[in-house]
């Protein structure tokens, strides 16, 4: 028993360093992202009616959309208002831009960069937990879905509906449950995980949220939960694949 305990205790001890760690090599560059969208992208929308270097500035909707340097594909959505993550209470006030649909529907910067088609079936949005994270502005990742991720899903469209269940999906636990189109645009998933999880509203910090679509059209949101002694940030990202291999001819 008490090798069990000094083993538990050197596991949580070296999570804990990692993330320490993460945490350090990203202070000094933590609100990058919000420095681009503040200094430059508002700015230079306002002034010169240009969004460079964000791809869209609506500051009528509340939000810009950029390329994100990693990935070929990949945009980031962030709001125009100051508003660190997940875990901001402005995420669950009903007159917040539902920034997940518009996510969404910004999915065709993807299309537009390729020069082709891009399937609603390759594409996943996500955002990571307070410490799965990075920047401390709001964003929410565009980009392709893992292929494993987009066959396992497929095999589970007839089993997923609007209850919450618990599904596997890679290394971790994940709660799923399917919404309509029409009911993804209407009610933001923030709002959804924290009045339909128990004790997600007072812990909205721990959780990652990706979003993606079903064979027959609806959405499914993927919740993940931070688990330190699982290895498990809550990052919701891990679902997505930035090279987008699901859009060679072999996946």
């Amino acid at each position: 028993m008490q090798g069990r305990k000094l083993v538990l205790i050197v596991v949580i001890a070296a999570v804990v360093a990692a993330t320490g760690l993460t945490a350090l090599e990203h202070k000094n560059n933590a609100n990058a992202l919000w420095n681009i969208v503040s200094q430059q992208c508002i700015p230079n929308q306002q002034q010169n009616n240009d969004a460079t270097p964000c791809r869209l500035v609506d500051l009528h909707n509340g939000y810009v959309v950029m390329k994100d340097r990693e990935g070929p594909l990949q945009f980031l959505l962030l709001p125009v208002k100051k508003i660190t993550g997940i875990e901001s209470p402005q995420l669950l006030n009903p007159f917040t831009p539902n920034f997940f649909a518009e996510a969404w529907r910004a999915r065709h910067y993807m299309e537009e960069r390729r020069g082709s088609p891009v399937a609603d079936s390759a594409v996943a949005l996500s955002i990571n937990s307070q410490r799965g994270r990075t920047q401390n502005q709001l964003h929410i990742h565009i980009s392709c879905l893992r292929p494993d991720i987009r066959r396992q899903l497929d095999s589970l469209n007839a089993s997923l509906n609007a209850s919450w269940q618990s599904v596997q999906l890679g290394k971790h636990l994940y709660q799923l449950r399917t919404v309509t189109r029409d009911e993804l645009k209407k009610t933001s998933p923030f709002i959804r995980v924290a009045n339909e999880l128990p004790g997600a509203r007072e812990e909205m910090g721990k959780y990652g949220i990706a979003v993606a679509a079903m064979p027959d059209g609806r959405r499914v949101l993927m919740v993940i939960k931070r688990n330190l002694l699982m290895l498990n940030r809550g990052s919701a990202e891990e679902l997505q694949d930035h090279s987008c291999a699901i859009l060679q001819p072999s996946s």
